[in-house]
């Protein structure tokens, strides 16, 4: 059991964090940018640092600030709620390196999961069952409407990369993937920071995936 969690994140998920640690008697450590310190989790928290100024780019997302003061408070875990640096593989392994627990997937699983086409992959080898799609990055449109047909629409076209919802387009037969997947490849690097483009089925309403 941990002694002493820092709570890498702000509100109503810090304050859920703090609550489960009080009832498991685990210390808590806020982390706060200088617009959130009269804010409800830094009062509650048993302890709390400052790490910036109020943009979030100069506090939650410093990945430098949040050791720092993990290493101040000599905290044995870091919590990052969701959000921020939730997702960022780059600080779990940093939590990892400086031998503070991350609580949450392991550095190597996020950068696995973080691109949909490898986290198809893995979950291909691991025998999970995955929505009908392309096998890889699609790279033409041809490619793109051939397998289209070959899964049956209605399909959808999404950047590899990216959360969100954003990127992503629904097309119901060949006719509107013709017009709109070459404007699809040019968006992508401007949204998605990528210009991989990956094609899966949809699963219809009805719960049965179309072929």
């Amino acid at each position: 059991m941990f002694e002493k969690i820092l709570i890498a994140n702000r509100g109503e998920i810090a304050l859920r964090v703090i609550r489960a640690c009080k009832e498991l008697g685990i210390r808590t450590l806020a982390v706060y940018s200088e617009a959130d310190v009269d804010s409800l989790h830094v009062q509650l928290a048993d302890e709390s640092i400052c790490i910036g100024a109020a943009p979030s780019t100069e506090s939650y997302l410093k990945i430098d600030r949040i050791m720092s003061a993990a290493e101040i408070g000599d905290v044995d875990a870091i919590h990052p709620g969701y959000g921020f640096l939730a997702e960022n593989p780059d600080f779990a392994e940093v939590c990892e390196s400086c031998n503070i627990k991350f609580i949450g997937p392991s550095s190597r699983a996020m950068q696995a999961m973080g691109d949909k086409n490898s986290a198809r992959a893995f979950a291909r080898k691991a025998g999970v069952p995955v929505t009908p799609g392309s096998d890889g990055i699609v790279e033409t449109e041809s490619d793109a409407i051939r397998i289209a047909k070959k899964i049956g629409y209605p399909v959808m076209i999404k950047a590899s990369a990216g959360g969100g919802g954003r990127g992503m387009h629904r097309f119901t037969s060949r006719s509107s993937s013709s017009i709109r997947i070459t404007s699809n490849f040019k968006l992508s690097p401007i949204v998605m920071d990528t210009s991989s483009i990956s094609a899966n089925g949809i699963v219809p309403s009805s719960g049965a995936t179309r072929r």
